[in-house]
């Protein structure tokens, strides 16, 4: 019923990160919660890095170049389907611009997130701090952008109750992660690393339903698929906009008795064609029609 379409992105990104997560909490508590050499003394709760840098490093820095290639892959194809009138259209420069913003700010987490595993907490312990930094900061701006945007797309597009939960989940998302980034910066500023490794472990999760919430945005897209847009790039509807304005002409019709530019409601049998000085005149139901007007009646 869905089809394979753009969903599969952020769905591929989510599993990604939550398996990678998994594989290292996994592997750390099944080798008996080993205290590793980038951890300090008084520290017996390792770090997500801390068990990224050892012999696990390489399915870290895979994991994290998967997730954000699709996760990135999922913003693009956001704006893309909005471009092309499959989503709920941007209609001012405003919106575009944070929806511009958003995936700017996403691709510098993208880098954070890929070079703080690549240089790891062990061997590049200064410069792994300023990547978490730069992963933290970047999607977290990143979502401000995003829910900025979702919350003007809401307002004009108050029909699509699809664009307020989405909205709601990023800005849950966004409160969540900058409460638990602070309490994680104030922990490791006063030397309680264990409760900031927990925090590091619970901020990393929750990322996941991040991800997974582009789900929600790209799946509107499966039902209009094949669907083009009526008036180009420039300024075409959605399929949901094209329904809407199908009701309406509908309910119009009913109170007038006509449908679809004049025609008159019922039987609407046509008894005569002919050309007449070279234009079209059809009589339907005992009402002339010129050129697709009433010409006159018998």
């Amino acid at each position: 019923m869905w089809g394979v379409s753009y969903w599969v992105f952020p769905v591929i990104s989510g599993f990604c990160w939550l398996g990678m997560l998994m594989g290292l909490l996994i592997h750390w508590t099944s080798t008996g919660k080993p205290r590793y050499a980038s951890m300090d003394p008084t520290q017996s709760i390792a770090y997500i890095s801390d068990v990224g840098a050892q012999s696990l490093k390489p399915l870290f820095i895979a994991g994290s170049c998967v997730t954000t290639i699709f996760l990135d892959l999922s913003f693009l194809s956001e704006r893309w389907l909005r471009h092309r009138g499959r989503l709920a259209k941007n209609q001012t420069l405003t919106e575009k611009v944070l929806s511009w913003l958003s995936m700017f700010f996403a691709l510098i987490g993208t880098c954070g997130l890929i070079l703080l595993s690549i240089f790891d907490t062990l061997r590049h312990p200064t410069l792994h701090d300023i990547f978490l930094l730069l992963f933290i900061a970047g999607y977290v701006i990143s979502a401000i952008f995003l829910c900025w945007e979702y919350q003007r797309l809401g307002i004009k597009y108050r029909e699509h109750r699809i664009l307020r939960s989405s909205f709601w989940i990023k800005l849950t998302f966004i409160l969540l992660e900058v409460v638990l980034a602070i309490a994680f910066g104030v922990c490791n500023f006063k030397d309680m690393y264990n409760a900031a490794a927990v925090l590091e472990w619970t901020i990393a999760f929750i990322f996941t339903f991040w991800v997974f919430s582009f789900f929600i945005d790209l799946l509107p897209a499966v039902h209009n698929k094949h669907q083009s847009k009526r008036f180009g790039a420039g300024g075409g509807e959605t399929q949901m906009q094209m329904e809407q304005n199908d009701e309406f002409s509908r309910a119009e019709g009913g109170r007038t008795g006509y449908y679809n530019g004049g025609v008159p409601e019922g039987r609407n049998t046509v008894e005569s064609q002919r050309t007449l000085g070279g234009n079209d005149v059809r009589t339907v139901n005992g009402v002339k029609y010129e050129n697709g007007g009433v010409a006159s009646n018998f």
